[in-house]
């Protein structure tokens, strides 16, 4: 997998309450492309970060419908991955790549 390919599966990093209390169990969250998969996940971190990726886990979160100015909108469906990292790695999302 290219460099190109790689940026384009891993989208942004997730960065939320919940997500960076995750960093405890050394694990970070990225929001990933729809149609990305579990192993081309692994290979884009660990290609990007010179990590090792212990385990991927993906949920999809379903859009909201909400209101704006009275007229019904639907927000975008999107996928996010929680990487758990080998004992010793880590990712500083706060700073770029």
């Amino acid at each position: 997998m290219n460099r190109e390919a790689m940026y384009q599966v891993i989208l942004s990093p997730v960065i939320t309450e919940k997500s960076t209390r995750t960093s405890e169990y050394n694990q970070v969250t990225f929001r990933v492309t729809l149609d990305a998969t579990k192993p081309q996940i692994k290979s884009a971190i660990e290609g990007l970060f010179d990590v090792k990726v212990k385990a991927v886990n993906t949920i999809r979160v379903k859009g909201k419908t909400k209101r704006f100015r009275g007229i019904p909108g639907k927000r975008s469906d999107f996928k996010k991955a929680m990487v758990t990292l080998e004992e010793g790695h880590s990712i500083d999302v706060t700073t770029g790549i």
